[in-house]
Protein backbone atom coordinates (compact mmCIF):
# COMPACT_ATOMS: atom_id res chain seq x y z
CA UNK A 1 0.00 0.00 0.00
CA UNK A 2 1.48 3.18 -1.20
CA UNK A 3 0.43 6.95 0.45
CA UNK A 4 1.33 10.37 -0.07
CA UNK A 5 4.15 11.71 2.00
CA UNK A 6 2.09 14.89 3.51
CA UNK A 7 2.38 16.54 7.17
CA UNK A 8 5.46 15.69 8.75
CA UNK A 9 7.11 14.54 5.40
CA UNK A 10 5.86 18.30 3.83
CA UNK A 11 7.40 19.98 6.70
CA UNK A 12 10.99 17.71 6.08
CA UNK A 13 11.04 18.80 2.47
CA UNK A 14 10.69 22.46 3.72
CA UNK A 15 13.17 22.68 6.55
CA UNK A 16 16.67 24.28 5.59
CA UNK A 17 19.52 21.71 5.75
CA UNK A 18 20.38 22.21 9.19
CA UNK A 19 17.02 21.37 10.39
CA UNK A 20 17.42 17.27 9.99
CA UNK A 21 21.21 17.22 10.97
CA UNK A 22 19.22 18.97 14.18
CA UNK A 23 17.67 15.88 16.15
CA UNK A 24 14.96 17.91 16.95
CA UNK A 25 12.13 14.65 16.92
CA UNK A 26 8.95 16.40 16.47
CA UNK A 27 5.59 15.49 16.53
CA UNK A 28 5.91 12.93 19.09
CA UNK A 29 2.22 11.92 20.31
CA UNK A 30 1.99 9.80 23.66
CA UNK A 31 1.53 5.75 22.43
CA UNK A 32 0.85 2.62 23.91
CA UNK A 33 3.19 1.33 26.34
CA UNK A 34 5.91 -0.49 24.24
CA UNK A 35 7.62 -2.74 27.09
CA UNK A 36 10.14 -4.17 25.63
CA UNK A 37 11.56 -1.35 24.91
CA UNK A 38 11.02 -0.05 28.53
CA UNK A 39 12.99 -3.33 29.74
CA UNK A 40 15.55 -2.44 26.95
CA UNK A 41 16.17 0.97 28.70
CA UNK A 42 16.01 0.05 32.39
CA UNK A 43 18.55 -2.53 31.87
CA UNK A 44 21.14 0.52 30.16
CA UNK A 45 20.30 2.58 32.50
CA UNK A 46 21.19 -0.19 35.92
CA UNK A 47 24.43 -0.93 33.47
CA UNK A 48 25.45 2.41 33.69
CA UNK A 49 24.65 3.41 36.96
CA UNK A 50 27.05 0.42 38.15
CA UNK A 51 29.89 1.83 36.00
CA UNK A 52 28.68 5.26 37.68
CA UNK A 53 29.60 4.01 41.10
CA UNK A 54 32.69 2.55 39.81
CA UNK A 55 34.00 5.78 38.36
CA UNK A 56 32.85 7.93 41.61
CA UNK A 57 35.36 5.55 43.38
CA UNK A 58 38.33 6.68 40.74
CA UNK A 59 37.34 10.40 40.98
CA UNK A 60 39.08 12.22 43.42
CA UNK A 61 40.47 15.15 42.19
CA UNK A 62 39.76 17.92 39.54
CA UNK A 63 41.92 16.16 37.17
CA UNK A 64 39.69 13.11 37.39
CA UNK A 65 37.01 15.11 37.11
CA UNK A 66 37.62 16.18 33.78
CA UNK A 67 39.82 14.46 32.12
CA UNK A 68 39.40 11.07 33.70
CA UNK A 69 43.15 11.03 35.38
CA UNK A 70 44.19 11.17 31.78
CA UNK A 71 44.48 7.56 31.69
CA UNK A 72 42.48 6.50 28.95
CA UNK A 73 44.09 4.35 25.56
CA UNK A 74 43.70 5.81 22.54
CA UNK A 75 41.23 3.15 21.46
CA UNK A 76 38.91 3.44 24.27
CA UNK A 77 39.03 7.39 23.71
CA UNK A 78 38.17 6.58 20.00
CA UNK A 79 35.17 4.98 20.63
CA UNK A 80 34.34 7.43 23.51
CA UNK A 81 34.75 9.93 20.44
CA UNK A 82 32.82 8.63 18.00
CA UNK A 83 29.73 7.67 20.79
CA UNK A 84 29.68 11.33 21.53
CA UNK A 85 29.77 12.26 18.08
CA UNK A 86 27.57 9.92 16.62
CA UNK A 87 24.19 11.88 18.10
CA UNK A 88 20.46 10.99 17.16
CA UNK A 89 21.37 13.71 14.57
CA UNK A 90 23.38 11.06 13.26
CA UNK A 91 21.01 8.25 13.57
CA UNK A 92 17.91 9.75 13.22
CA UNK A 93 18.60 13.12 11.50
CA UNK A 94 20.99 11.68 9.12
CA UNK A 95 18.73 8.66 7.92
CA UNK A 96 15.26 10.57 7.51
CA UNK A 97 17.25 13.05 5.15
CA UNK A 98 18.85 10.14 3.48
CA UNK A 99 14.93 8.47 3.18
CA UNK A 100 13.68 11.86 1.90
CA UNK A 101 15.96 13.22 -0.92
CA UNK A 102 18.00 10.14 -1.48
CA UNK A 103 21.68 11.43 -2.26
CA UNK A 104 21.20 14.68 -0.93
CA UNK A 105 21.47 13.37 2.22
CA UNK A 106 24.63 12.57 2.16
CA UNK A 107 25.82 16.08 2.39
CA UNK A 108 25.54 15.48 6.24
CA UNK A 109 27.51 12.44 6.60
CA UNK A 110 29.82 14.09 4.51
CA UNK A 111 29.87 17.62 6.22
CA UNK A 112 30.04 15.43 9.43
CA UNK A 113 32.73 13.43 8.35
CA UNK A 114 35.47 15.52 6.87
CA UNK A 115 35.58 18.09 10.10
CA UNK A 116 37.79 15.05 11.13
CA UNK A 117 40.95 15.09 9.22
CA UNK A 118 41.18 18.53 9.97
CA UNK A 119 41.86 17.67 13.47
CA UNK A 120 43.74 14.55 12.89
CA UNK A 121 46.81 16.51 11.26
CA UNK A 122 46.35 20.79 12.69
CA UNK A 123 44.47 19.61 16.28
CA UNK A 124 44.82 16.90 17.84
CA UNK A 125 48.79 16.19 19.47
CA UNK A 126 49.14 20.38 19.48
CA UNK A 127 45.52 20.06 21.81
CA UNK A 128 47.09 17.05 24.25
CA UNK A 129 50.65 18.89 24.32
CA UNK A 130 49.39 22.16 25.31
CA UNK A 131 46.21 21.65 27.18
CA UNK A 132 44.97 20.62 30.25
CA UNK A 133 41.69 20.73 30.67
CA UNK A 134 39.58 22.92 28.45
CA UNK A 135 39.96 23.83 24.94
CA UNK A 136 40.47 27.57 26.44
CA UNK A 137 43.93 26.10 28.02
CA UNK A 138 45.27 25.91 24.53
CA UNK A 139 43.93 29.14 22.90
CA UNK A 140 45.21 31.29 26.14
CA UNK A 141 48.66 29.40 25.96
CA UNK A 142 50.47 32.38 25.68
CA UNK A 143 47.40 35.36 25.64
CA UNK A 144 46.36 37.31 28.35
CA UNK A 145 44.27 34.49 30.33
CA UNK A 146 41.61 36.54 31.22
CA UNK A 147 40.10 37.88 28.26
CA UNK A 148 41.05 34.57 26.50
CA UNK A 149 39.48 32.29 29.17
CA UNK A 150 36.55 34.85 28.87
CA UNK A 151 35.58 34.64 25.65
CA UNK A 152 36.36 30.64 25.52
CA UNK A 153 33.84 30.05 28.20
CA UNK A 154 31.24 32.35 26.39
CA UNK A 155 31.80 30.13 23.02
CA UNK A 156 31.28 27.27 24.92
CA UNK A 157 28.55 27.64 26.89
CA UNK A 158 26.99 29.05 23.68
CA UNK A 159 27.19 26.26 21.92
CA UNK A 160 26.57 23.68 24.81
CA UNK A 161 23.25 25.34 25.51
CA UNK A 162 21.88 25.30 21.89
CA UNK A 163 22.89 21.44 21.28
CA UNK A 164 21.81 20.81 24.77
CA UNK A 165 18.14 21.99 23.94
CA UNK A 166 18.27 20.28 20.66
CA UNK A 167 19.24 16.52 22.69
CA UNK A 168 16.72 17.40 25.46
CA UNK A 169 13.64 17.88 23.11
CA UNK A 170 14.99 15.42 21.17
CA UNK A 171 14.99 12.83 24.35
CA UNK A 172 11.43 13.60 25.31
CA UNK A 173 9.91 13.49 22.29
CA UNK A 174 11.41 10.24 21.51
CA UNK A 175 10.35 8.84 24.66
CA UNK A 176 6.75 10.01 24.56
CA UNK A 177 6.49 8.36 21.30
CA UNK A 178 7.87 5.15 22.30
CA UNK A 179 7.28 4.79 26.18
CA UNK A 180 3.74 6.29 26.51
CA UNK A 181 5.45 8.70 29.26
CA UNK A 182 4.32 12.55 29.24
CA UNK A 183 6.73 14.66 27.57
CA UNK A 184 7.55 16.85 30.71
CA UNK A 185 8.34 13.29 33.13
CA UNK A 186 10.61 12.00 29.90
CA UNK A 187 12.79 15.55 29.79
CA UNK A 188 13.37 15.27 33.85
CA UNK A 189 14.23 11.71 33.29
CA UNK A 190 16.75 12.72 30.84
CA UNK A 191 18.11 15.40 33.00
CA UNK A 192 18.14 13.32 36.12
CA UNK A 193 20.11 10.78 34.36
CA UNK A 194 22.64 12.84 32.97
CA UNK A 195 23.03 14.46 36.38
CA UNK A 196 23.87 12.00 37.96
CA UNK A 197 26.39 10.50 35.61
CA UNK A 198 28.15 13.27 35.40
CA UNK A 199 28.06 14.83 39.50
CA UNK A 200 29.41 11.32 40.83
CA UNK A 201 31.11 9.75 37.29
CA UNK A 202 32.94 12.96 36.00
CA UNK A 203 34.58 11.81 32.55
CA UNK A 204 34.92 8.36 33.55
CA UNK A 205 31.68 7.14 33.82
CA UNK A 206 30.77 9.58 30.48
CA UNK A 207 33.66 7.91 28.69
CA UNK A 208 32.61 4.65 29.21
CA UNK A 209 28.28 5.12 29.13
CA UNK A 210 29.75 6.69 25.65
CA UNK A 211 31.95 3.54 24.21
CA UNK A 212 28.63 1.09 25.78
CA UNK A 213 26.51 4.01 23.64
CA UNK A 214 28.82 3.76 20.39
CA UNK A 215 29.41 -0.05 20.67
CA UNK A 216 25.35 -0.32 20.90
CA UNK A 217 24.46 1.87 18.20
CA UNK A 218 27.33 0.67 15.71
CA UNK A 219 26.13 -3.39 16.26
CA UNK A 220 22.21 -2.40 16.03
CA UNK A 221 23.00 -0.07 12.81
CA UNK A 222 25.23 -2.94 11.29
CA UNK A 223 22.55 -5.56 12.10
CA UNK A 224 19.90 -3.24 10.23
CA UNK A 225 21.94 -2.51 7.16
CA UNK A 226 22.97 -5.93 7.02
CA UNK A 227 18.99 -7.31 6.62
CA UNK A 228 18.31 -4.62 4.14
CA UNK A 229 21.01 -5.29 1.94
CA UNK A 230 20.53 -9.03 2.29
CA UNK A 231 16.75 -9.34 1.43
CA UNK A 232 18.15 -7.51 -2.27
CA UNK A 233 20.65 -10.30 -2.40
CA UNK A 234 23.43 -7.51 -1.48
CA UNK A 235 22.95 -5.62 -4.43
CA UNK A 236 22.63 -1.72 -4.18
CA UNK A 237 21.12 -1.48 -7.66
CA UNK A 238 18.75 -3.66 -6.55
CA UNK A 239 17.55 -1.58 -3.75
CA UNK A 240 17.97 1.99 -5.57
CA UNK A 241 15.68 0.72 -8.07
CA UNK A 242 13.28 -0.36 -5.88
CA UNK A 243 13.61 2.91 -3.90
CA UNK A 244 13.19 4.63 -7.46
CA UNK A 245 10.05 3.06 -8.12
CA UNK A 246 8.94 3.54 -4.60
CA UNK A 247 8.99 7.26 -4.78
CA UNK A 248 7.36 7.01 -8.58
CA UNK A 249 4.21 5.57 -7.09
CA UNK A 250 4.09 7.99 -4.12
CA UNK A 251 4.27 11.05 -6.56
CA UNK A 252 1.61 9.49 -8.68
CA UNK A 253 -0.86 8.23 -6.04
CA UNK A 254 -0.16 12.19 -4.77
CA UNK A 255 -2.02 12.87 -8.32
CA UNK A 256 1.29 13.94 -10.09
CA UNK A 257 1.15 12.94 -13.56
CA UNK A 258 3.66 9.76 -14.53
CA UNK A 259 6.33 11.72 -16.37
CA UNK A 260 6.68 14.43 -13.11
CA UNK A 261 6.43 11.33 -10.94
CA UNK A 262 8.97 9.64 -12.62
CA UNK A 263 10.96 12.69 -12.35
CA UNK A 264 10.28 12.59 -9.17
CA UNK A 265 11.74 9.23 -8.52
CA UNK A 266 14.76 9.67 -10.32
CA UNK A 267 15.86 12.39 -8.19
CA UNK A 268 16.39 10.44 -5.16
CA UNK A 269 19.59 9.43 -7.13
CA UNK A 270 21.06 12.95 -7.31
CA UNK A 271 21.74 16.18 -5.85
CA UNK A 272 19.60 19.38 -5.71
CA UNK A 273 16.82 18.42 -3.52
CA UNK A 274 17.77 20.31 0.03
CA UNK A 275 20.18 23.10 -0.89
CA UNK A 276 19.88 24.51 -3.84
CA UNK A 277 22.11 27.32 -4.23
CA UNK A 278 26.32 27.39 -4.05
CA UNK A 279 26.54 30.12 -1.27
CA UNK A 280 24.03 28.00 0.99
CA UNK A 281 25.96 24.25 0.42
CA UNK A 282 29.40 25.79 1.04
CA UNK A 283 28.12 27.82 3.81
CA UNK A 284 26.81 24.70 5.40
CA UNK A 285 29.56 22.79 4.39
CA UNK A 286 31.89 24.86 6.23
CA UNK A 287 29.96 24.92 9.10
CA UNK A 288 29.61 20.94 9.82
CA UNK A 289 33.30 20.93 8.76
CA UNK A 290 35.27 23.39 11.34
CA UNK A 291 32.62 23.39 13.38
CA UNK A 292 33.62 20.09 14.44
CA UNK A 293 37.14 21.12 15.09
CA UNK A 294 35.58 23.73 17.64
CA UNK A 295 32.74 21.60 19.50
CA UNK A 296 34.72 21.89 22.96
CA UNK A 297 32.37 18.35 24.08
CA UNK A 298 34.92 16.72 21.65
CA UNK A 299 38.24 19.19 21.79
CA UNK A 300 37.98 18.02 25.35
CA UNK A 301 37.82 14.18 24.78
CA UNK A 302 41.92 14.71 23.91
CA UNK A 303 42.96 15.70 27.65
CA UNK A 304 41.77 11.99 28.68
CA UNK A 305 44.75 9.87 26.64
CA UNK A 306 48.23 9.94 28.44
CA UNK A 307 50.20 11.14 25.14
CA UNK A 308 50.31 12.91 21.33
CA UNK A 309 50.64 9.84 20.51
CA UNK A 310 47.34 8.09 21.81
CA UNK A 311 45.30 11.57 20.98
CA UNK A 312 46.58 11.24 17.01
CA UNK A 313 45.46 7.54 17.80
CA UNK A 314 42.41 8.27 19.47
CA UNK A 315 41.33 10.60 16.09
CA UNK A 316 42.22 8.04 13.83
CA UNK A 317 40.39 5.31 15.75
CA UNK A 318 36.84 7.62 15.73
CA UNK A 319 37.43 8.39 12.26
CA UNK A 320 36.89 4.90 11.16
CA UNK A 321 34.08 4.23 13.39
CA UNK A 322 32.73 7.27 12.30
CA UNK A 323 33.02 6.87 8.75
CA UNK A 324 31.78 3.42 8.85
CA UNK A 325 28.39 4.50 10.45
CA UNK A 326 27.76 7.09 8.49
CA UNK A 327 27.99 4.59 5.12
CA UNK A 328 25.41 2.53 7.55
CA UNK A 329 22.88 5.25 7.56
CA UNK A 330 23.13 5.76 3.90
CA UNK A 331 21.77 2.19 3.36
CA UNK A 332 19.12 2.41 6.20
CA UNK A 333 17.37 5.76 4.79
CA UNK A 334 17.29 3.96 2.02
CA UNK A 335 15.83 0.94 3.73
CA UNK A 336 13.40 3.07 5.04
CA UNK A 337 12.41 4.02 1.30
CA UNK A 338 11.72 0.47 0.64
CA UNK A 339 10.27 -1.39 4.34
CA UNK A 340 8.72 1.67 5.85
CA UNK A 341 6.87 4.28 3.04
CA UNK A 342 5.01 1.02 1.68
CA UNK A 343 3.93 -0.04 4.78
CA UNK A 344 0.73 0.91 6.54
CA UNK A 345 1.52 0.17 9.99
CA UNK A 346 4.17 3.15 10.29
CA UNK A 347 1.84 5.39 8.50
CA UNK A 348 -0.74 7.73 10.16
CA UNK A 349 -4.29 8.96 8.87
CA UNK A 350 -2.59 11.35 6.67
CA UNK A 351 -0.25 8.86 5.20
CA UNK A 352 3.10 10.63 7.13
CA UNK A 353 5.03 8.67 9.09
CA UNK A 354 4.06 8.05 13.05
CA UNK A 355 5.96 10.12 15.07
CA UNK A 356 7.74 12.14 12.34
CA UNK A 357 10.11 11.69 9.40
CA UNK A 358 12.85 11.43 11.89
CA UNK A 359 11.39 8.03 13.33
CA UNK A 360 12.46 6.23 9.77
CA UNK A 361 15.41 4.56 11.54
CA UNK A 362 13.06 3.58 14.58
CA UNK A 363 10.31 2.17 12.41
CA UNK A 364 12.79 0.32 10.49
CA UNK A 365 13.91 -1.37 13.32
CA UNK A 366 11.06 -2.99 13.36
CA UNK A 367 10.21 -3.83 9.90
CA UNK A 368 13.60 -5.75 10.19
CA UNK A 369 13.41 -6.95 13.63
CA UNK A 370 10.52 -7.21 15.21
CA UNK A 371 9.04 -5.67 18.82
CA UNK A 372 12.14 -6.92 20.03
CA UNK A 373 14.79 -5.18 17.81
CA UNK A 374 12.62 -2.41 18.49
CA UNK A 375 12.80 -2.44 21.75
CA UNK A 376 17.23 -2.56 22.09
CA UNK A 377 17.30 0.32 18.93
CA UNK A 378 14.65 2.47 21.37
CA UNK A 379 16.84 2.23 24.27
CA UNK A 380 19.89 2.67 22.20
CA UNK A 381 18.45 5.96 20.56
CA UNK A 382 17.95 7.09 24.42
CA UNK A 383 21.10 5.90 25.36
CA UNK A 384 22.46 8.44 22.06
CA UNK A 385 21.12 11.14 23.60
CA UNK A 386 22.22 10.91 27.19
CA UNK A 387 25.60 10.15 26.20
CA UNK A 388 25.91 13.47 24.10
CA UNK A 389 23.70 14.99 27.03
CA UNK A 390 26.87 13.99 29.42
CA UNK A 391 29.46 15.28 27.23
CA UNK A 392 28.01 18.87 26.68
CA UNK A 393 27.10 19.27 30.82
CA UNK A 394 31.18 18.56 31.45
CA UNK A 395 32.30 20.70 28.81
CA UNK A 396 29.82 23.28 30.28
CA UNK A 397 31.20 22.60 33.86
CA UNK A 398 34.40 22.82 33.27
CA UNK A 399 34.02 26.01 31.14
CA UNK A 400 32.42 27.84 34.22
CA UNK A 401 34.68 26.27 37.04
CA UNK A 402 38.33 25.47 35.38
CA UNK A 403 38.13 28.53 32.84
CA UNK A 404 35.83 31.16 34.85
CA UNK A 405 36.23 30.57 38.03
CA UNK A 406 40.15 28.48 38.80
CA UNK A 407 41.79 30.70 36.64
CA UNK A 408 39.78 34.44 35.91
CA UNK A 409 38.44 34.60 39.63
CA UNK A 410 40.91 33.13 41.93
CA UNK A 411 44.01 33.99 39.35
CA UNK A 412 44.87 30.50 38.98
CA UNK A 413 45.44 29.58 42.62
CA UNK A 414 41.70 27.95 43.41
CA UNK A 415 41.39 26.59 47.49
CA UNK A 416 41.98 22.81 46.95
CA UNK A 417 38.61 21.13 46.43
CA UNK A 418 36.82 24.05 45.25
CA UNK A 419 37.10 23.93 42.06
CA UNK A 420 35.68 20.51 42.06
CA UNK A 421 32.93 21.40 43.85
CA UNK A 422 32.11 24.56 41.65
CA UNK A 423 32.15 21.96 38.56
CA UNK A 424 29.28 19.89 40.64
CA UNK A 425 27.20 22.81 40.90
CA UNK A 426 27.52 23.95 37.43
CA UNK A 427 26.28 20.46 36.54
CA UNK A 428 22.88 20.31 38.81
CA UNK A 429 22.34 24.23 37.30
CA UNK A 430 22.89 23.05 33.86
CA UNK A 431 20.84 20.60 34.31
CA UNK A 432 17.97 22.14 35.77
CA UNK A 433 18.36 24.50 33.01
CA UNK A 434 18.50 22.00 30.36
CA UNK A 435 15.64 20.43 31.80
CA UNK A 436 13.31 23.73 31.41
CA UNK A 437 14.16 24.71 28.40
CA UNK A 438 13.75 21.11 27.03
CA UNK A 439 10.07 21.65 28.37
CA UNK A 440 9.78 25.32 27.33
CA UNK A 441 11.13 24.66 23.60
CA UNK A 442 8.56 21.32 23.27
CA UNK A 443 6.45 22.90 20.80
CA UNK A 444 8.92 25.30 19.02
CA UNK A 445 11.04 23.92 15.95
CA UNK A 446 14.60 23.93 18.30
CA UNK A 447 15.84 22.14 14.46
CA UNK A 448 17.92 25.10 14.18
CA UNK A 449 20.07 25.06 17.13
CA UNK A 450 22.29 22.00 16.39
CA UNK A 451 22.94 23.83 13.16
CA UNK A 452 23.81 27.05 15.19
CA UNK A 453 25.98 25.50 17.56
CA UNK A 454 28.37 24.03 14.42
CA UNK A 455 28.20 27.41 12.85
CA UNK A 456 29.20 29.29 16.72
CA UNK A 457 32.14 26.44 17.03
CA UNK A 458 32.96 26.88 13.55
CA UNK A 459 32.98 30.76 13.64
CA UNK A 460 34.14 31.49 16.91
CA UNK A 461 36.22 28.56 18.84
CA UNK A 462 37.91 27.36 15.48
CA UNK A 463 39.79 30.84 14.17
CA UNK A 464 41.09 31.78 17.77
CA UNK A 465 42.21 27.61 17.94
CA UNK A 466 43.84 27.62 14.44
CA UNK A 467 45.28 31.19 14.50
CA UNK A 468 46.59 30.89 18.10
CA UNK A 469 48.23 27.92 17.50
CA UNK A 470 49.66 27.97 14.08
CA UNK A 471 50.23 32.22 13.48
CA UNK A 472 53.41 34.07 15.20
CA UNK A 473 51.96 37.33 15.56
CA UNK A 474 48.52 36.55 16.64
CA UNK A 475 47.45 38.72 20.04
CA UNK A 476 45.42 38.49 23.19
CA UNK A 477 44.03 41.55 21.39
CA UNK A 478 43.18 39.74 18.09
CA UNK A 479 41.92 36.63 19.18
CA UNK A 480 39.50 38.30 21.80
CA UNK A 481 38.04 40.69 19.20
CA UNK A 482 37.98 38.29 16.04
CA UNK A 483 36.71 35.40 18.57
CA UNK A 484 33.41 37.47 19.37
CA UNK A 485 33.13 38.61 16.16
CA UNK A 486 32.38 35.35 14.94
CA UNK A 487 30.19 34.64 18.21
CA UNK A 488 28.42 37.31 17.95
CA UNK A 489 27.66 37.51 13.94
CA UNK A 490 26.94 33.47 14.03
CA UNK A 491 24.08 34.10 16.41
CA UNK A 492 22.79 37.46 14.73
CA UNK A 493 22.73 35.74 11.48
CA UNK A 494 21.41 33.04 12.08
CA UNK A 495 18.37 34.83 13.85
CA UNK A 496 17.97 36.53 10.86
CA UNK A 497 17.95 33.37 8.55
CA UNK A 498 14.91 31.63 7.15
CA UNK A 499 14.96 28.81 9.30
CA UNK A 500 14.49 31.63 12.48
CA UNK A 501 13.06 34.51 10.88
CA UNK A 502 10.42 32.99 8.78
CA UNK A 503 10.23 29.21 10.63
CA UNK A 504 10.45 30.12 14.03
CA UNK A 505 9.50 33.74 14.76
CA UNK A 506 6.47 33.19 12.18
CA UNK A 507 7.45 36.07 9.36
CA UNK A 508 5.98 35.54 6.08
CA UNK A 509 8.05 33.43 3.85
CA UNK A 510 10.43 35.63 1.95
CA UNK A 511 10.65 38.06 4.26
CA UNK A 512 14.72 37.08 6.38
CA UNK A 513 17.06 39.82 6.12
CA UNK A 514 19.62 37.25 5.29
CA UNK A 515 18.93 35.04 2.69
CA UNK A 516 21.06 31.42 3.42
CA UNK A 517 20.34 28.64 5.31
CA UNK A 518 24.10 29.23 7.37
CA UNK A 519 26.24 31.87 8.04
CA UNK A 520 29.42 30.18 8.45
CA UNK A 521 31.16 31.13 5.82
CA UNK A 522 30.41 34.93 6.20
CA UNK A 523 30.84 34.79 10.34
CA UNK A 524 33.93 32.62 10.24
CA UNK A 525 35.39 34.64 7.62
CA UNK A 526 34.53 38.01 9.98
CA UNK A 527 36.05 36.22 12.82
CA UNK A 528 39.72 35.24 10.91
CA UNK A 529 39.85 38.93 9.37
CA UNK A 530 39.10 40.32 12.93
CA UNK A 531 41.33 38.06 14.26
CA UNK A 532 43.73 39.04 11.63
CA UNK A 533 43.75 43.32 11.82
CA UNK A 534 43.14 43.39 15.20
CA UNK A 535 46.28 41.79 15.29
CA UNK A 536 48.35 43.61 13.08
CA UNK A 537 47.71 46.83 14.08
CA UNK A 538 48.36 45.64 18.40
CA UNK A 539 51.49 47.58 19.42
CA UNK A 540 51.02 47.12 22.91
CA UNK A 541 53.16 45.69 25.63
CA UNK A 542 50.89 42.69 25.28
CA UNK A 543 51.14 42.05 22.10
CA UNK A 544 55.39 41.96 22.36
CA UNK A 545 54.86 39.03 24.77
CA UNK A 546 52.06 37.45 23.16
CA UNK A 547 54.48 37.52 19.57
CA UNK A 548 57.38 36.22 21.54
CA UNK A 549 55.73 33.33 23.14
CA UNK A 550 55.22 32.08 19.95
CA UNK A 551 58.39 29.94 19.93
CA UNK A 552 57.75 28.24 23.05
CA UNK A 553 53.81 27.53 22.19
CA UNK A 554 55.67 25.73 19.08
CA UNK A 555 58.42 23.22 20.54
CA UNK A 556 55.85 22.25 23.31
CA UNK A 557 52.89 21.60 20.62
CA UNK A 558 55.23 19.81 18.25
CA UNK A 559 57.65 17.94 20.72
CA UNK A 560 55.59 17.35 23.99
CA UNK A 561 58.48 18.64 26.20
CA UNK A 562 56.83 19.93 29.63
CA UNK A 563 53.36 19.12 28.13
CA UNK A 564 51.64 17.48 31.50
CA UNK A 565 50.90 13.63 32.05
CA UNK A 566 48.48 11.34 33.24
CA UNK A 567 51.02 11.43 36.71
CA UNK A 568 50.97 14.68 36.98
CA UNK A 569 47.58 15.79 36.59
Amino acid sequence: MIRKLTGAGALLLALPGAALAADAIQGGEKQATNWTAIGMFAIFVVATLFITKWAASKTKSASDFYTAGGGITGFQNGLAIAGDYMSAASFLGISAAVMISGYDGLIYSIGFLVGWPILTFLMAERLRNLGKFTFADVASFRFAQTPVRIFAASGTLVVVAFYLIAQMVGAGALIQLLFGLDYWIAVVIVGALMMIYVLFGGMTATTWVQIIKACLLLGGASFMALMVMWTYGFSPEAMFADAVRIKTDIATAGGTDPDAAASVGQSIMGPGTFIKDPISAISFGMALMFGTAGLPHILMRFFTVPSAKEARKSVMWATGWIGYFYLLTFIIGFGAITFVLTNPDFLDAEGGLIGGNNMAAVHLAQAVGGNIFLGFMSAVAFATILAVVAGLTLSGASAVSHDLYATVVKKGNPEPGSELRVSRITTIALGVIAVVLGIAFKNQNIAFMVSLAFAVAASANFPVLFMSVLWKDCTTRGAVAGGFLGLISSVALTVLSPSVWEATLGNPAGSAPFPYTSPALFSMTLAFLGIWLVSKVDNSQRARIDRAGFLAQQVRSETGIGASTASSH
